[in-house]
């Protein structure tokens, strides 16, 4: 008896499989030539086929997101295309309990999430050979205050840790994209290394493994779950490591701030937070005005490597005789403080000399609850008496609209009795920028010249 069955008596669902199969291996085929499938291990994404790859952040070592085409339809618009790493690279994942205690030590529970202003945010500069091309690009909300402490950073790094180039705020325009990569690369290390008690850091990122299973969205924060972090012991490695993947930091829709500032945490460790903070501060984030903000320990932790919860120095006394903890080193990039509802009166609202003095002439300023950049090109202003006569600063708000760093000159010694300089008490009706005000927190009895820059309200 003849075994074979001929076509025609084959039922029909079988004629359809077999047509199906067919096709399907047929566009394997072809998807294999193109490079299309979900399994394509380009590490450039197709949608970026064209993009040069300068333009695109793409390195040796870095391997871009799957094609998207792998994800249902329905779910194409609200997934984020997240930068990620090779799995080969030996970093672990994050566990049940260490994704708990990272959301408690930045919320105080388990229950909230970062919002889609803190999911979209990253680190991008201004264009290359621009007048702001050592600037970042700043967003509005919490994350700003972690992008401007990162940009005080740069500025330190461009102006007085590369050796072979001048320190003017001329260099500061002169910058490739090349060497803007450099700085953020090596700041980023930097902070994460000065976190880690210069031991070892941590950085955050997802490897391509998880991105193909894990499906992340701007309503959930999922995102932890799906953390793979990676321990170094060495400085110069971990500056090497973010590097060759910088885009997990300044792509577009990289989560790049909140990598860093879990990489942050995770170099300082949950032991070494509880002891930096204190009764007044417990955990790093608050809910204000329906945003989420960073409490001065996420700030004093970029720039000294501690959470210190407080601006003065050392430690002090509460009003219940509670120890509360300062700043105990003194700072590379400063602090200033002003705002109409602080009081020079309460000492512990006041901003010590650890951070008001750092050893480089840059400050963060926290003006009315705006974060902006002052700084000087001359390393020895607050190292000679004599350079604090009559000086020069720049002012960087980090404004859409600022197109070049605002130019003042600040001269500390004028005299009382020049009252168009001075803050009149008897009320003359002049107004005076509270970005004045700040500099005379450090100054006191400074003038500030704009050199005909409209003066900053």
């Amino acid at each position: 008896m003849d075994t074979e069955i001929s076509v025609q008596e084959r039922s029909p669902l079988e004629l359809d499989l077999n047509e199906i199969t067919g096709k399907i291996l047929f566009l394997d085929k072809w998807r294999g030539i193109f490079r299309l499938g979900t399994n394509n291990t380009n590490p450039q994404d197709p949608d970026d086929s064209h993009i040069p790859a300068e333009e695109t952040g793409d390195k040796p070592g870095m391997l871009w997101p799957k094609g998207q085409g792998q994800l249902p339809s329905n779910s194409f618009c609200s997934v984020p295309r997240l930068s990620t790493i090779s799995s080969k690279l030996n970093g672990f994942p994050i566990s049940p309990s260490m994704a708990t205690m990272l959301r408690r030590i930045l919320f105080g529970n388990t229950v909230h999430v970062l919002g889609s202003d803190w999911k979209k945010a990253h680190f991008k500069f201004h264009g290359p050979f621009s007048d702001l091309a050592f600037a970042l690009q700043v967003e509005k909300g919490g994350v700003r205050s972690i992008q401007m402490a990162v940009q005080g950073s740069i500025i330190k790094y461009l102006l007085f840790s590369r050796e072979e180039k001048d320190c003017n705020l001329h260099s500061l325009g002169n910058l490739s994209q090349h060497e803007q990569e450099q700085a953020l690369a090596a700041v980023l290390a930097s902070i994460l290394w000065t976190a880690g008690a210069s031991q070892k850091a941590i950085v955050c990122s997802f490897t391509k493994d998880i991105h193909s299973t894990l499906i992340l969205d701007y309503s959930s924060d999922n995102f932890i779950e799906g953390l793979q972090l990676f321990e170094f012991s060495e400085k110069e490695a971990t500056e090497k490591f973010i590097y060759d993947h910088l885009q997990c930091f300044k792509g577009e829709r990289s989560h790049g701030v909140m990598l860093f500032l879990y990489s942050l945490i995770f170099s300082r460790t949950f032991e070494r937070l509880q002891k930096d903070l204190d009764i007044t501060t417990t955990h790093l984030l608050q809910s204000h005005a329906g945003s989420i903000l960073c409490r001065q320990a996420v700030i004093n932790m970029i720039l000294t490597g501690r959470a210190s919860p407080n601006i003065f120095n050392g430690y002090e006394k509460g009003s219940s005789e509670e120890t509360l903890h300062g700043v105990l080193t003194r700072s590379d990039v400063g602090y200033l403080q002003w705002g109409k509802n602080t009081s020079e009166r309460d000492r512990l609202s006041q901003v010590g000399s650890m951070l008001k003095t750092p050893t480089f002439p840059i400050w963060l300023c926290n003006i009315n609850g705006n974060y902006s950049i002052l700084f000087c090109a001359n390393r020895q202003l607050l190292s000679d008496w004599k350079m604090e006569r009559v000086f020069d600063l720049h002012f960087y708000s980090g404004h859409p609209s600022q197109k070049k760093p605002v130019h003042l000159t600040i001269d500390t010694h004028s005299h009382h009795w020049e009252g168009d300089h001075h803050e009149d008490k008897h009320g003359s009706g002049r107004r005076f920028s509270p970005v004045e005000m700040a500099i005379r927190t450090k100054w006191r009895e400074a003038t500030v010249n704009w050199n005909g820059t409209s003066p900053f309200f």
